[in-house]
């Protein structure tokens, strides 16, 4: 239960369907926040939504490994160059992992989350994760890393619903997070602050050039490790006569290099990383390479997805995940 409408409603479902069902709250970031779901605020919200239903509720403090696991990675893969997805991970070591661990060391049969996804079984018994009824609020992206023993204890009962029917329910049930705005950035990433922020206390950011295809300076910047492939806007480079996007960032080389969109076009990309629901897949997929991007058509050989049209670069470290129709294969991390 973050303290947010989604959980509020999944736990008021399993209390409805006859589950004897506790609230957990995990306590993740211990810094400053002014967004996100690890605010007091939402704590409160979360147990008193928990008090409404009856339930008893939990606080886990799983703060250090959130710090080793989630942050730590974001700080290094910035400080390389690359684009991590910070939230992916948190559903891979805490939430689906750490999380699901001390459920079953508590005697707890399995954990339901506000994800709107859904869990379907296949004719051969095996289970999937599936695109949720809401297409606009789909969650299936960030749950990829689910394997058949995960999958055998997680239920996402709001994934059957619209984001409208869960407001709906909620509010009929009196539960007072049934209005509350959906928690959409970064925990520990402060809106006053912004990335930059958060990454220059803690790592020395490095001031660069940015250059052509040919290697001819145009411009500066001042934190490479704030620039992303594929990055049009914000480089001060409003002068040149067509748009220009980030090709590549080479932190070492304290060098951007920027190019025209047909530049940034690839017709293969590398995988690691790979993980997948049950079994490994190969041939014709469909791949999504953002949280809410379109799914476009490829084949997979081994960890290489050649594309079926060349599609706009992934930056690296951000994760491609791979269905079959609406239900997911697994995915990866670019290389």
């Amino acid at each position: 239960m973050s303290g947010g409408v989604d959980s509020s409603l999944t736990a008021a479902l399993l209390v409805e369907l006859g589950h004897e069902v506790d609230g957990v709250t995990l306590r993740l970031w211990g810094g400053e926040s002014d967004q996100g779901c690890c605010s007091v605020a939402d704590v409160e919200d979360a147990r008193r939504v928990a008090d409404h239903l009856g339930l008893d509720h939990h606080v886990f403090n799983f703060g250090p490994d959130f710090d080793r696991q989630v942050v730590a990675p974001y700080i290094a893969a910035h400080a390389e160059g690359r684009t991590p997805n910070p939230c992916v991970e948190c559903n891979r070591h805490l939430k689906f992992d750490r999380l699901l661990g001390r459920a079953r060391a508590l005697g707890f049969d399995a954990i339901a989350t506000g994800h709107h996804a859904r869990v379907v079984e296949r004719p051969d018994g095996s289970r999937r994760i599936a695109r949720g009824a809401d297409g606009p609020k789909d969650q299936s992206y960030v749950l990829y890393m689910l394997d058949q023993a995960a999958l055998a204890q997680v239920l996402l009962p709001v994934g059957a619903l619209t984001k409208a029917d869960v407001r709906e329910r909620a509010a009929a049930l009196g539960l007072r997070t049934a209005a509350k705005p959906d928690s959409q950035d970064v925990c520990f990433i402060q809106a006053s602050s912004g990335r930059r922020g958060f990454l220059e206390s803690r790592i020395e950011l490095t001031p660069g050039r940015i250059v052509d295809a040919e290697g001819h300076t145009v411009g500066e910047v001042d934190a490479v490790e704030l620039v992303t492939v594929g990055q049009r806007r914000g480089l001060g480079l409003r002068s040149r006569q067509e748009p220009s996007f980030v090709t590549a960032v080479d932190v070492a080389a304290a060098t951007v290099t920027m190019g025209r969109k047909e530049e940034l076009l690839d017709r293969d990309l590398t995988l690691t990383d790979l993980v997948w629901a049950d079994r490994p897949a190969s041939g014709p997929v469909l791949a999504q390479c953002s949280a809410h991007g379109e799914v476009r058509p490829g084949v997979l050989d081994g960890d290489v997805l050649a594309w079926d049209e060349p599609q706009l670069r992934v930056a690296p470290g951000q994760s491609v995940v791979l269905y079959d129709g609406d239900e997911v294969l697994g995915g990866a991390i670019v290389g």
